[in-house]
C-alpha cells in the first residue's frame, strides 16, 4: 500500500496496490474509486482532504496477523 498527500492540491492519493486503473467512479463529489480491469478496487483519491479529515494526524500501524485458527 502507497499513501501520498499532494499539500498543492490537497489530495490524499491511496493506492491499495499497484495496477492499471481501469475505471473510476465517483463515491461522492470529492471521492474517486479507481478499479483495476477485474473490477477490484486499487486506489482512491480523495480530494479536499484537510476539510474532511486530519491530516497532520495521519497514522500507520501495522496489525502482525494472528495465529491461523482451524
Amino acid at each position: 500500500m502507497n499513501v501520498k498527500y499532494f499539500a498543492d492540491t490537497d489530495t490524499l492519493y491511496i493506492e491499495l496496490y499497484p495496477a492499471e486503473v481501469d475505471e473510476t467512479r465517483d463515491l461522492d463529489e470529492d471521492t474517486l474509486l479507481e478499479m483495476d480491469a477485474a473490477g477490484r478496487l486499487c486506489a482512491l483519491t480523495i480530494e479536499h482532504a484537510s476539510a474532511r479529515m486530519d491530516i497532520p494526524a495521519f497514522s500507520y500501524e501495522q496489525i502482525p496477523a494472528g495465529p491461523a485458527t482451524t
